[in-house]
């Protein structure tokens, strides 16, 4: 009994943070407008190896806090790293629903792909809304922001309604572009690629299920093994 109302409060609470998510990238359109420069699948891939130079950094930084070397960073050692990138605007709580929202195996322990979700969605949600009267301020080095800013644009772009969740009609279409015949993605290939985000088959895809998927297409090293959750 414990058990099923320990899963039902984690369940509610992860479909909070769902929600707030999807609000936060339906006003992130208003303050990101590289994705009005995307135009097919092809400009997407000419980011890649920028990317990649830049999450090898990350992987960098990963390790360093990774302070028994057993390949995963546990609370504490997230703690001290949001402290040293000064992405500690969220409050403990909420970095801890989001720890266990981003460990998608069960392991107790944040892997590497999982760490970059895991930041980007604290780097994210740390943003002072667009409404909001306080100071704009820079969190995280540049680092932080060169890489997972270019990453929401993408997401964006794909996001054709704006209602912060890509649907499969509006993601095929955005990818089979027909005022740019020569970058048109094959159906078979877009249709992989919506499907690898889909993890629960339901049409509609959240920005934490598209960050898993688009760092496998970036090529990180140990990006598989997330999808059995």
């Amino acid at each position: 009994m414990l058990c099923c109302c320990v899963n039902s409060e984690s369940n509610k609470k992860y479909a909070e943070l769902d929600a707030k998510l999807e609000r936060k990238m339906v006003e992130s359109r208003r303050y990101y407008p590289g994705h009005r420069s995307l135009k097919s699948m092809d400009s997407i891939i000419m980011m890649f190896p920028k990317l990649r130079e830049g999450l090898r950094n990350i992987r960098n930084v990963f390790e360093s806090y990774d302070q028994d070397r057993n390949g995963t960073i546990d609370m504490e050692e997230l703690k001290k790293c949001l402290e040293e990138l000064k992405l500690m605007s969220l409050s403990e709580e909420e970095v801890k629903g989001l720890y266990g929202w981003c460990d998608v195996d069960g392991s107790k322990g944040i892997q590497f792909n999982e760490f970059i979700v895991l930041l980007c969605l604290i780097y994210l949600l740390a943003k002072p809304s667009a409404e909001s009267k306080e100071e704009s301020i820079e969190l995280g080095p540049k680092l932080v922001e060169s890489i997972f800013d270019p990453i929401v644009e993408v997401f964006l772009f794909l996001d054709k309604d704006g209602k912060g969740k890509l649907n499969k009609a509006d993601v095929i279409k955005t990818l089979n572009n027909e005022d740019y015949p020569l970058e048109r993605s094959p159906k078979h290939v877009t249709n992989m690629r919506f499907e690898e985000m889909d993890w629960g088959r339901k049409g509609k895809v959240g920005f934490r299920e598209f960050l898993f998927a688009f760092m496998s297409w970036v090529g990180i090293d140990d990006a598989d093994g997330y999808m059995s959750s």
